[in-house]
Order: structure tokens, then sequence, then C-alpha cells
């Protein structure tokens, strides 16, 4: 072989190389970048109560009332968690291996039970994207904004705000603040009307699937919600008809969180819907990170 065949040869050997480890670094090896913090100084801390009182598809305590219905629209079954809290503080997130990173993932009912959560459900699976901020329980792990997304922002009043990467830094969400943010979207329902068309999806999905949002009725007053989809029993839905469906139960401010194989919703220790991983086999997938209420 001649020597500039063999150095094309070799350098042919580097660049696959090269370019086998980006794909793993990226989507396969996971790596921790920060672990998260045993006890964010900010965060207030209220006390776990003394009486419970816990049915299949409700939860009572003195700070915390949870009532989850299955509804029935678009062929498809829709959970809807109601929740209403005493403070800010029992909503919270928690990460995959309790870790901010790459390619870190566990099932949304292992991250629920290993944090204690009376209930969860999946969120904005931040580590399938290397931009978009990430906020959580006060802790900014990501500032690296993407200008076309719109983000949920939850201040640590419990209130809920919308907003669009381009015009905000994930700093000054912070100092005002932002102790949640959440970047996939988009918003659904904002001052009580519904703000997606016929036509909106993300890149991610098609017109029916499963999806997982969030929003808000009143102060410290939420709705979880997970539809099932890809299945026999459930067609999915499109982003229209599920902002349609949350703004019917008087959301003022909802939010489009991971959906499709992700969406899952985990209450008192078991699975309330039915995920899909892989086509319309059920199954749990495993995410980076959660959205749950506890103590």
């Amino acid at each position: 072989m001649r020597p500039h065949h063999r150095f094309a040869a070799l350098y042919a050997v580097i660049l696959t190389a090269f370019t086998l480890y980006i794909l793993l670094d990226t989507f396969a090896i996971a790596r921790v970048i920060q672990q998260v913090p045993t006890a964010p100084t900010a965060e207030a801390t209220t006390p776990p109560p003394q009486q419970v009182q816990i049915t299949e598809s409700s939860y009572q305590d003195g700070n915390i009332s949870i009532s989850i219905t299955e509804y029935r629209e678009y062929d498809t079954s829709i959970y809807v968690a109601d929740v209403q809290l005493s403070s800010p503080d029992l909503l919270k997130t928690a990460l995959a291996e309790n870790a901010y990173g790459r390619n870190l993932r566990e099932k949304t009912s292992e991250m629920a039970q290993s944090h204690g959560a009376i209930l969860a459900i999946n969120g904005d699976y931040y580590g399938s994207r290397e931009e978009g901020y990430v906020l959580r329980n006060g802790v900014l792990y990501r500032s690296d904004g993407d200008t076309d997304r719109q983000d949920l922002v939850i201040y640590d009043d419990g209130g809920f705000g919308i907003v669009s990467e381009k015009n905000v830094t994930a700093q000054n969400l912070q100092r005002s603040g932002a102790w949640q943010i959440f970047s996939f979207g988009p918003a659904l329902v904002q001052n009580s009307q519904v703000s997606v068309d016929e036509d909106t999806e993300v890149d991610q999905a098609t017109y029916s699937n499963p999806r997982t949002a969030i929003a808000i009725v009143d102060d410290l007053h939420y709705l979880l919600v997970v539809s099932d989809g890809r299945t026999e029993r459930s067609e999915g839905l499109s982003l229209y008809q599920l902002a349609q469906f949350l703004q019917s139960l008087g959301a003022k401010t909802a939010y489009n969180l991971d959906g499709g194989g992700s969406s899952t919703m985990w209450f008192n220790g078991k699975l309330i819907n039915e995920p899909v991983d892989h086509g319309s086999k059920v199954s749990e997938r495993k995410v980076s990170d959660i959205v749950y209420i506890g103590y």
C-alpha cells in the first residue's frame, strides 16, 4: 500500500472512531456533571402530617390533597391528578441518579420511590437535549438557551409563568424567584385561553400521542395530567385537544411536558396509566427527571 493510501485509511479509521465516540458520548455514555444538593438552602420544609387518609384514587392530609380521576375523551384515557397544597415547597422535582448530567436515566416510578413521592409524573427529559434552561428546586444546572423554546417557570410562591428563552436569561429568572424551569413546551393555555392551534406540534411527536402536562387552576391548586396513546384502547391526543381539555377543567396556565413513551403517572406505589416505551408495548421508559408531590 502506498504511503498516501495508508494515511487515508488511517485517517478514515480515526474519523470513524471519533464520530462513534461523539455519538456514544451524546446518546449512551452516562456522565455526572453535578450532584444534586442534599438540601437546597432556599427550600422551605413543611413537616409531614400525623394523620393521612388514602384510597386507591386519593390522598389527604393537613397539607396535601390529591384526587385522581380518569376521563375518557377523544377515544383516549386521560388521568388527571387534582392537587391542592398548603405550601409551594410540596411541589418538587427530582433528577435521575440524583445528579445532573448526560444520559442519566431512571424510571419515573424508581425516582418517585427513592424520593418518597406521593404522586409523580415525568418531567421535560432535559437529558435529550443539549440546550434549554434547567433549574430545579432552586438550583441552576444549565443556562444555555434555545431561542425557539417556550419555558414554564414555577416561582418560589408556587405561581406559574411562561417565558421565551430568547427574551430572558436563566440567571435573571433565578434572581426573580424562579424555583423550577421546564424547557419543553409549548404552553397550552395562557390567561385561561388555549394558546396552541390544531397544527401546533413538537418536533418529537406526531399528532396523536401519549401526553404529559402540568397546569395551575388557582393559588397552590394544580393539575398533573397524563394521557395514554399508541394502544388499541387509547388513540392519544394532539396538543390542541390536550389544551382544550385542560381549559375545560379551569386551567389558567398549562404547559406541555415530554410525552410519547415518557408519559407516566405514579401514585401511592403504583402506575396509574399505561406507558408505552417501544411501539405499543406497555412498559415504562427511563427518563431524566420527574415532577412530584411529597415531603
